[in-house]
């Protein structure tokens, strides 16, 4: 399935009924084009509140080698209730990329975390974030950010090297508060612990761009091919 829509349209998960539980609960493979970048993502929601619900998007280029790491796109729209929200590559909060991101006006801070224990995650220069020139916003209810991060589908974690596969399913991680963090314009600021931690399955292959380098030079950011490397896929 194929949809388009934008920040506005989700204006009423912020104050409207509760999803049903399949929809907060089970994996979505639902490919998305949002109509500001061009990109087609891949897109699951989880939900942050009884209320209210996060959306992960994730676009990857089409037809990656074989075991070459690989940039992906990332875009998320956070109910303004949430002071923050995360993802984790690896599915859990230790030893794997986390994309942090939290309020800051117009433009989002995005900040690449790793942790190595239950406590405050330091910051991580194995993956960086590069906004786009378009999908970076807010309104009276949302905020949503769109980067592009190089680092995040690869990595070494406790069990060595890893690659996410591009044409897999694969369980993440995510989190978020309500609390605020202490300086919204700083990459490295304190982050207050988390009310949500939980799980969200991930269909990549739904997200898949055949234009994906050509798509990003579009929104002003280049690069966007694959590198040479070998790491376990998962």
């Amino acid at each position: 399935m194929r949809t388009a829509y934008g920040l506005a349209a989700l204006a009423g998960l912020a104050t409207g009924r509760p999803l049903p539980e399949r929809m907060k609960l089970e994996a979505r493979a639902v490919a998305i084009v949002d109509q500001d970048t061009g990109f087609t993502f891949s897109e699951t929601q989880a939900a942050a509140t009884l209320s209210s619900n996060i959306v992960y998007r994730i676009a990857t280029p089409a037809n990656v080698p074989a075991n070459q790491p690989y940039d992906v796109v990332v875009q998320v729209i956070a109910p303004n209730s949430l002071g923050w929200v995360g993802l984790a590559w690896g599915g859990s909060m230790i030893r794997n990329p986390l994309t942090v991101a939290y309020p800051n006006g117009q433009t989002p801070t995005v900040s690449s975390r790793w942790a190595t224990g239950h406590s405050t995650p330091a910051a991580y220069s194995g993956a960086t974030y590069t906004a786009l020139n378009t999908g970076n916003k807010s309104n009276s209810t949302h905020w949503q950010y769109t980067v592009k991060c190089t680092g995040c589908t690869i990595y070494t974690g406790s069990s060595g090297a890893t690659r996410i596969d591009p044409v897999s399913t694969k369980r993440l991680g995510f989190a978020c508060a309500t609390g605020k963090v202490s300086n919204p314009s700083s990459t490295t600021s304190t982050i207050p612990v988390h009310d949500v931690y939980s799980y969200i399955t991930h269909d990549f292959s739904a997200g898949a761009n055949p234009n994906f380098a050509a798509l990003l030079q579009r929104n002003g950011v280049s690069g966007g091919g694959t590198d040479t490397g070998n790491a376990t896929q998962v």
